[in-house]
């Protein structure tokens, strides 16, 4: 019974639209693993959410091959077609739940820091190149990504952003503007940069009136460790959900009529004016 009525829900092209979407964040601990240890956690964190009721996982940013991996940089950046794509694919059509994960690309001899979104049938519906480096990425060899991956699922409409392209307005003024209804961010921030997950990201929901998953790790390094503090924000600025310090899966159900709601007590999307009008 229980598989027969999580098939109704996942989320293909032809999915009747759903007015309520079960959101689910893993925020995992930040160790030196793997990506054969990283896709066994993976798996479990995506089992315990969809026996939980989540249509959606997100994990945060590199989640495979990236912070705390012992490996470099060439070992384990994947094409976007390739093996990291195809066994969370696998995951996602197990579980039957949508997977958001991140992952070090390699496409015509460039390195990104890449972020995708598997469907519950396991395939690719959206990739995301992160397109604002800090200077220590291009020292690493990593390049800017272009663009905004905007997609439909189950008839929402979704934007994916990699950890500081959320710390830009524009990046997500960008997304509203072209009808997104979630922004979705996994993250690595770091302990001492907390505000961005306490005090930017609420703002970011709030000034274009969409809902904001932002999926950081927990812990680390102790001479940088990360901030934890992963969240679902509604569009109104309120926490649906948030994470202390710790390992944990966060969990809310998004409801479409709040969008508009939140849009009209707010309505900076439709009052906004540029310099010259």
């Amino acid at each position: 019974m229980r598989r027969e009525m999580r098939c109704k829900l996942r989320c293909t092209p032809h999915s009747a639209p759903m007015t309520e979407l079960t959101f689910s964040i893993f925020q995992a601990a930040a160790r030196a693993e793997s990506v054969d240890a990283r896709l066994n956690w993976l798996d479990m964190a995506a089992e315990r959410a969809a026996e939980s009721g989540a249509d959606v996982l997100a994990c945060p940013e590199l989640t495979l091959g990236g912070f705390g991996a012992p490996e470099n940089l060439a070992d384990v950046a994947r094409p976007r077609d390739g093996e990291y794509a195809e066994r969370v694919g696998e995951i996602a059509f197990l579980h039957e739940i949508s997977i958001v994960f991140g992952y070090p690309e390699v496409a015509d001899g460039h390195y990104y820091n890449a972020a995708m979104f598997v469907d519950a049938k396991g395939e690719m519906r959206a990739a995301q190149r992160k397109s604002h480096l800090l200077p220590q990425d291009a020292t690493a060899g990593v390049s800017p990504g272009a663009g905004l991956a905007l997609f439909d699922c189950c008839g929402w409409k979704i934007a994916l952003l990699i950890g500081r392209d959320l710390e830009f307005p524009e990046v997500a003024r960008h997304a509203a503007l072209g009808g997104a209804d979630l922004l979705v961010a996994p993250a690595a921030l770091e302990a001492s940069q907390g505000i961005v997950a306490d005090k930017m990201v609420p703002v970011r929901a709030l000034e274009n009136g969409v809902y904001v998953a932002y999926a950081n790790w927990a812990g680390g390094a102790a001479d940088a460790p990360f901030y934890g503090g992963s969240c679902i924000i509604a569009p109104d600025g309120t926490a649906e959900a948030e994470a202390g310090k710790a390992t944990t899966i966060l969990m809310a159900t998004l409801q479409k009529s709040r969008l508009g709601l939140a849009r009209t007590r707010a309505p900076y999307l439709r009052d906004r004016r540029g310099p010259d009008d």
